[in-house]
């Protein structure tokens, strides 16, 4: 079993999920905690009859869920099967997934020299190198809990900024993201990289990315 590609994901045509990171996303409004406990039990008992499971977040209004295939390191046609058989559940307990609100949060450090302090920061986060074709420069938490720290080779002159958020989201979320940046002071530094990602500065002039899947396989 193979990876899909972004374009394949998208013409699955998933209705209320999206694709951040390498895995299908979306958010499940509940009326109540009971209702989404349900969700979560019903969720779990057709993971463990198809024998893959999700990640599941359960709070007071939603159920977020996360899916990808380990063995393969991607979305697999199995997570779109599951996606379809939850979104069904969902319906069947008229309630509906929705990417609205849904993002993923990536953390970039830009240095000069990222196999110098690329060390320190596994040490410290107490988390895996990922090594491979174009995953040797990132730390990441196999339980998912803590953020993916990526290194982005930078120059040395000063001052020059080291850390900034790379905030993934579904790109109908990206256009009223910016909108509000800006309303709130913020400034668009560039979109020359769009649809891939755009940089925005706060009025301080720090720097997040907003990125999106868009043509990246």
């Amino acid at each position: 079993m193979s990876t899909l590609t972004g374009a394949q994901i998208a013409d699955a045509a998933l209705d209320g999920w999206t694709y951040l990171l390498g895995a299908l996303h979306t958010r499940i409004r509940t009326p109540d905690f009971a209702a989404g406990l349900s969700l979560v039990d019903a969720i779990g008992a057709e993971a463990e009859r198809r024998d893959h499971h999700p990640d599941l977040d359960l709070r007071y209004t939603h159920v977020d869920v996360r899916l990808w295939s380990h063995d393969v390191g991607g979305v697999s046609d199995r997570d779109i099967r599951l996606a379809r058989a939850i979104s069904a559940l969902a319906a069947e307990a008229g309630l509906a997934p929705a990417y609205t609100g849904v993002a993923r949060l990536e953390l970039a450090l830009d240095s000069p020299d990222s196999a110098a302090v690329l060390p320190f920061w596994q040490a410290v986060l107490a988390v895996a190198h990922r090594d491979g074709p174009g995953a040797g420069d990132e730390v990441r938490d196999p339980a998912g809990a803590l953020p993916t720290v990526w290194f982005q080779e930078s120059g040395r002159e000063e001052p020059r900024q080291r850390w900034h958020p790379d905030v993934w989201v579904d790109p109908a979320e990206v256009r009223p993201r910016i909108e509000a940046a800006l309303a709130a002071g913020g400034t668009l530094v560039s979109d020359e990289a769009a649809p891939h990602f755009w940089v925005l500065a706060d009025p301080d002039g720090n720097r997040v990315c907003l990125c999106t899947s868009q043509g990246r396989d």
